[in-house]
């Protein structure tokens, strides 16, 4: 396993939580809502810039994965501002995450080996983050058709998945073999 593999993996996540918190409180129209925003999708674009030029051998789907966090946060940032041209950054986003997805999205959640071997508190913590989105996507449909209780659905849903960022981020990870050669990354 490459030292730039799991360089910066927590404050990515940190900062992909703060910017969920941030999506909650702008639709519950509380101050500074934006500026929290900007800054997460600032501090991604950082985090993961400095993570992916650490790496040094560069994949395709590495190629594929910094390209899609480019367009993501570069859009965001700019919807923040109010800039109304965000449709080119709108579309590599769509089409980055088509090709990531296709090379590697299912694969992402399995183990090396190709099986999955979760406990059972991970089985229901992953059932947790299924429902927190599935959740937060039927809030987002509901607000666009403007149905009834649409905000609390999609606060609900990102509540649901901050939190398990949040519990990924403050647990002890697992100890594995390839971790031992990366303890210079953690002291």
């Amino acid at each position: 396993m490459e030292n730039s593999k799991k360089a910066f993996r927590n404050p990515i996540r940190a900062a992909i939580a703060t910017l969920l918190m941030g999506m909650v409180m702008r639709i519950l129209h509380y101050p500074f809502s934006e500026g929290i925003i900007f800054i997460s999708f600032a501090a991604i674009l950082i985090l993961y810039t400095v993570r992916f030029s650490r790496k040094k051998e560069k994949k395709s789907v590495d190629l594929i994965k910094m390209a899609l966090v480019l367009f993501w946060t570069t859009n965001g940032i700019l919807t923040i501002l109010d800039f109304t041209h965000t449709l080119f950054f709108q579309i590599g986003t769509a089409f980055t995450f088509i090709a990531w997805f296709a090379m590697e999205g299912t694969s992402y959640f399995m183990s090396r080996d190709g099986d999955v071997n979760n406990s059972m508190i991970e089985i229901i913590w992953n059932f947790v983050m299924v429902i927190g989105v599935i959740t937060l996507i039927c809030g987002g449909l509901m607000h666009l058709l403007t149905w009834d209780y649409s905000i609390p659905v999609l606060t609900l849903g990102l509540t649901i998945v901050t939190s398990y960022i949040l519990k990924d981020i403050f647990t002890a990870p697992k100890s594995n073999e390839d971790d031992i050669n990366n303890e210079g990354l953690y002291s």
